[in-house]
């Protein structure tokens, strides 16, 4: 496959982790069954799962000058990007995770304190037109302050850049914001929240799709955990199969499928075959504990798409009909 260059602009957290038989009720106490720490935020998440994927990434984030800091910098350098910028604060911690992984399913609860993740300054994005516009995917999500997103947004689409943005965590942003967008990649729960529609089915999903495009996006994939994921462009909806996983982790599944949904379209593979590989590159993340630590390479996702006995894709009739 070809090696396409993948910029992600967006968080660096320190996840900590417990793993629980089910999760505590207001005002109780459990005993963990396990626990660890490591590297998390859907930035670096995302970054890491681009590169295993076999893309060439350039990350961008910024941390504190704290503790947690010099973890994030050591982590950044061993995991082997092309680049990474990194900046940094003296007046906010680095963003940290404190996260439950309960149950047969391993759902999760996260509480985050984005920290340093909402100081991104314009002069630093600036900084990094050069690293975007260089790019041939930027792929970015809604952990960081809201005007550094928007610089980033219109850096990218001045240099003619794809642009990916997965609506993560969610919080309001402008229709003229999402038009600019290539690639809409929200979650049953955020696709919700930008359109006033209760998606839990297929059906619901195309339905908010519609409200979607009627905000100025061409394309979406609106990825539904076991149930798979629609991609509708310009109205136009195809269905990708979820890939069967026993779950272990489900925490870093939605940055698994963005990471390697932006390695596969950097490499020129088209949208659908792109959205299919990243659907069985998150289904093998999911039966790993941890998120970076989780992302797999190229070749295993290859194999789980290979032995897939399942149609991974089907065109949907649009709504209505």
């Amino acid at each position: 496959m070809k090696k396409g260059k993948v910029c992600v602009v967006g968080s660096f957290n320190l996840d900590i982790v417990a793993g629980m038989s089910r999760f505590p009720q207001p005002g109780e106490s459990l005993i963990a069954h396990n626990s660890m720490m490591g590297a998390g935020g859907k930035g670096a998440n995302q970054a890491v799962a681009a590169l295993r994927a076999g893309a060439r990434v350039h990350y961008i984030g910024k941390v504190g000058r704290d503790d947690f800091g010099t973890f994030a910098r050591r982590h950044l350098d061993s995991v082997g990007f092309d680049a990474v910028t990194l900046f940094s604060t003296a007046d906010h911690p680095t963003g940290n995770a404190l996260i439950y992984v309960a149950g047969a399913d391993a759902e999760n609860m996260i509480a985050v304190d984005p920290g340093a993740n909402l100081t991104f300054t314009l002069e630093e994005i600036e900084q990094c037109r050069p690293a975007i516009a260089a790019a041939d995917i930027l792929l970015t999500q809604l952990e960081n302050n809201l005007p550094a997103i928007e610089k980033v947004i219109a850096i990218a689409k001045e240099a003619q850049t794809y642009i990916i943005l997965n609506p993560a965590p969610f919080q309001p942003v402008s229709d003229a914001l999402l038009a600019k967008v290539d690639l809409l990649t929200p979650n049953a729960t955020e696709c919700s929240l930008l359109t006033g529609i209760q998606v839990q089915d297929m059906a619901s999903a195309q339905q908010a799709a519609q409200v979607l495009h009627g905000k100025g996006i061409q394309a979406l994939i609106i990825t539904l955990g076991t149930q798979g994921a629609l991609l509708s462009v310009a109205g136009q909806a195809q269905w990708i199969a979820a890939f069967a996983a026993v779950p272990k982790d489900t925490t870093g599944a939605g940055d698994a499928f963005n990471g390697s949904l932006a390695a596969q379209l950097a490499s020129g593979v088209p949208l659908a075959d792109a959205a299919s590989f990243a659907s069985a590159y998150a289904s093998v993340c999911v039966e790993r504990a941890g998120a970076a630590a989780s992302m797999p390479d190229y070749a295993e996702a290859l194999a789980r798409q290979a032995s897939a006995t399942l149609e991974t894709t089907a065109l949907l009739p649009q709504v209505g009909q």
